[in-house]
């Protein structure tokens, strides 16, 4: 499952992202990855919670941040969530559209059983129709 954390700049999003990434730490059996553009975050994270600087990797666009994503599923079989801050921004899809990584991104979450929760900095009535279902807060 995908779902998505929306709002513009500045309106909270990685607060609610962090409350629920802490909050799921203590739920849930398997492992948990938090994918972010830097380490600024880190001393608010659960330390049960993998922090990856997705920005020291060299990822130059949305096909290589999916297989950044796929080969971290494929080396933690106990994984269940992946959590991405600034989405557009560390899968590089600022200004572009974000349909076919999200296709790939919920082909990837059916086939593993890992569950995908992204905050965009987009409001939620610029995102694609399709897109919408997943907003599971908006900002």
């Amino acid at each position: 499952m995908v779902q998505l954390i929306v709002g513009n700049k500045g309106k909270g999003k990685t607060t609610q992202l962090l409350e629920k990434v802490n909050s799921e730490i203590k739920e849930i059996a398997g492992n948990i990855v938090y994918l972010d553009k830097n380490t600024k975050h880190m001393y608010e994270l659960n330390n049960k919670v993998r922090l990856i600087d997705v920005s020291q990797y060299m990822i130059e666009d949305s096909d290589e941040f999916v297989g950044f994503v796929s080969g971290i599923i494929s080396q933690d079989h106990d994984l269940q969530q992946m959590y991405f801050d600034n989405f557009l921004k560390i899968a590089c899809l600022e200004g572009q559209d974000i349909l076919a990584a999200m296709n790939k991104l919920e082909k990837l979450s059916n086939n593993f059983d890992v569950d995908f929760i992204l905050s965009i900095s987009m409001d939620e009535s610029q995102l694609p129709e399709g897109l919408k279902e997943k907003v599971i807060v908006s900002l």
